[in-house]
């Protein structure tokens, strides 16, 4: 399997060429494991680095609109941060982003158990999923390729997967994250990346004056263990609509029953998509920086979390307590 996803910055750079990536020591973990940061930059001085633990965006520079610079991705200043055990997913999801009902799943006619880490469901790949290891990573041109082999009954997935994630930056301030998989044996896969993003600056403040627009007809309700029901909801009167841009915070205290459910918005939105390829899916905008991000993919769906269960207790870059929906 193989997809795409392109995080773009409105602000175009002039044609130039790009700086070489910076390879750097980034700290240990609390075992003393060395961890590694790379550090990816552009013509026009915005800065992506991502560290091999957890294959984590650790933080991404971009203009306001009177071109400062400013880090738009919540996260901490030193890799063993990461590590602790209460903090919120920060890296790369996998073997399989969300949640996969009861823990288990039928392949081939075999029932595989996994880890019931989030109530009675499996979450985000398990007790240590791939945003709690160590990738191996390499400079490519324009960035970083990370890799990581999962072993056959890792987190009691079948078969041996080889993954393969490589972050590249361009001048078209594009963040391209583009992730490939090969296994020996049948399984199951969804990789994603999980960064919590502030376009106001490193976790001050809440998001819910970002306005948000998703190019989506419909969602996909769930249950009350966030599991979807297998209904293609419209979101036409619903606070799920974002056909145009919309402040996050606008109706996310509706009595809605599905907001209820999800604290907030943590749902999938069904892409309106037309034919194979990269194609846009969302903006997200800040009214007080300007900085505007859009997001591309080959997917069909798209997770939107608000940051519901960011609850005061993490302590993040500079001193900065994430607080319920701040990223």
């Amino acid at each position: 399997m193989v997809r795409r996803l392109f995080i773009m910055a409105t602000l175009l750079a002039v044609g130039s060429t790009l700086a070489p990536v910076a390879r750097a020591p980034f700290g240990s973990l609390p075992d003393g494991t060395p961890v590694e940061l790379f550090t990816l930059t552009n013509a026009r001085g915005i800065e992506a680095r991502v560290m091999t633990y957890g294959g984590t965006l650790v933080s991404l520079r971009v203009p306001d609109r009177q071109g400062r610079l400013d880090d738009v991705v919540l996260g901490f200043d030193t890799a063993d941060k990461y590590a602790q055990k209460s903090i919120p997913y920060f890296g790369l999801i996998g073997r399989y982003g969300n949640r996969i009902a009861k823990g288990r799943f039928t392949l081939d006619g075999t029932e595989h158990r996994l880890a019931t880490n989030n109530g009675p469901n499996h979450l985000h790949g398990g007790v240590r999923g791939f945003d709690k290891v160590m990738w191996r990573g390499e400079p490519v041109e324009n960035g970083v390729a990370l890799t990581y082999t999962s072993r056959d009954g890792e987190e009691g997935y079948p078969g041996t997967l080889k993954v393969k994630v490589t972050y590249t930056l361009n001048d078209r301030n594009e963040l391209a994250i583009e992730y490939e998989a090969t296994t020996d044996k049948p399984t199951i896969v969804n990789l994603t990346e999980h960064s919590h993003f502030n376009l106001a600056g490193p976790g001050t403040r809440d998001v819910l004056d970002h306005t948000l627009q998703i190019d989506a007809d419909r969602y996909t309700p769930v249950d009350e263990t966030l599991i979807p029901t297998g209904e293609l909801a419209p979101v036409a009167g619903t606070p799920f609509d974002f056909r145009r841009p919309t402040a996050i915070g606008k109706r996310i205290e509706d009595t809605h029953p599905q907001i209820a459910i999800g604290r907030g918005y943590d749902h999938n939105w069904v892409l309106n998509r037309s034919g194979s390829g990269v194609q846009h899916a969302a903006r997200l905008a800040d009214p007080s920086s300007g900085r505007t991000m859009d997001i591309a993919t080959t997917e069909p769906g798209l997770q939107f979390y608000s940051g519901n269960f960011l609850d005061g207790t993490v302590t993040g870059k500079q001193g900065q307590v994430y607080r319920r929906r701040y990223g």
